[in-house]
């Protein structure tokens, strides 16, 4: 069991938490739910609860051990696990979230690695900082996204500089606070290889990942705003996107990426994906 530690967005997935979505609902906290709210759509329970149940087969099938947090009842947005806790390399660290909705995630999360024998490395204090910002590219290079909206400036610093202490390269990239967090803009499929919604960030972003060695495939507009780019990378060149993203998931496929392809669509429509939805807990390097 722990200490569980995270190096690379792309190392080989073995150990994930995820919560079931017992008392998801869509909220209008984010452009992407509102849109949804807007239209007169409306949850539905058993729907959520059979897309979530494809999300864990698709982990089962790709090896990984999945753990599950216990849904609170006023705390809706719990099933998106990335955003409370980020796994380092030194271990987890407990994020401080922006919006009142989600703040009291940290209670169930402290209890939750507490009984698990987990100890936290860094607990976010200065400003707000959510994992769904957060990029580990490799061993020693990563990325946090500062919209100003969910991880601002000082929490994004306040991360970034417990990692250069430890000798890693860190950029601070900002973003518009319409897109969320950074993942819904940007995702590592692979080493390598990320996909990414290159019209809406900035040219120097792209330049600096391809100084990195990192390529992107294009994600457009009007397929990022429904999760698109949210990807979550399992390792040993296999990666699971949405089924409904079937675009990217060709060519994803053409690049000789194995796609495991869950119905996730009742939850992008509150704005988040297959990365959104699990927080990595270890990989294999």
């Amino acid at each position: 069991m722990p200490p569980w530690t995270v190096a690379s967005e792309t190392g080989r997935l073995t150990e994930v938490l995820l919560c079931p979505p017992d008392h998801y609902r869509w909220i209008p906290s984010n452009a992407i739910a509102r849109r949804t709210l807007a239209a007169g759509r409306q949850p539905d329970l058993q729907g959520l609860q059979a897309q979530h149940r494809e999300l864990v087969g698709a982990l089962e099938q790709a090896g990984v051990q999945v753990h599950r947090l216990p849904p609170e009842p006023h705390l809706p947005y719990m099933a998106y696990t990335r955003d409370s806790v980020v796994v380092t390399h030194r271990g987890p660290v407990l994020c401080q979230l922006e919006r009142p909705q989600r703040r009291g995630e940290y209670a169930p999360l402290l209890d939750w690695h507490a009984a698990q024998g987990s100890r936290f490395w860094r607990k976010s204090s200065a400003g707000t900082l959510e994992g769904g910002d957060v990029h580990i590219l490799r061993p020693g290079l990563a990325v946090i996204g500062a919209s100003g909206g969910r991880t601002d400036l000082a929490g994004a610093e306040q991360l970034a500089g417990w990692l250069r202490t430890e000798d890693w390269e860190v950029r601070i990239e900002p973003f518009d606070e319409h897109f969320l967090h950074l993942d819904v803009l940007f995702c590592m499929a692979a080493p390598g290889l990320a996909v990414a919604c290159l019209e809406a960030l900035p040219e120097e972003f792209a330049a600096w990942l391809g100084a990195h060695g990192v390529r992107c495939l294009p994600v457009s507009y009007r397929e990022t705003m429904r999760l698109g780019c949210n990807i979550l990378a399992l390792g040993g060149d296999r990666v699971i996107s949405a089924a409904e993203s079937r675009d990217l998931n060709a060519a994803l496929r053409a690049e000789g990426l194995t796609v495991l392809d869950p119905a996730l669509a009742l939850f992008t429509a509150g704005g988040g994906g297959p990365h959104c939805l699990t927080c990595p807990l270890a990989r294999e390097d």
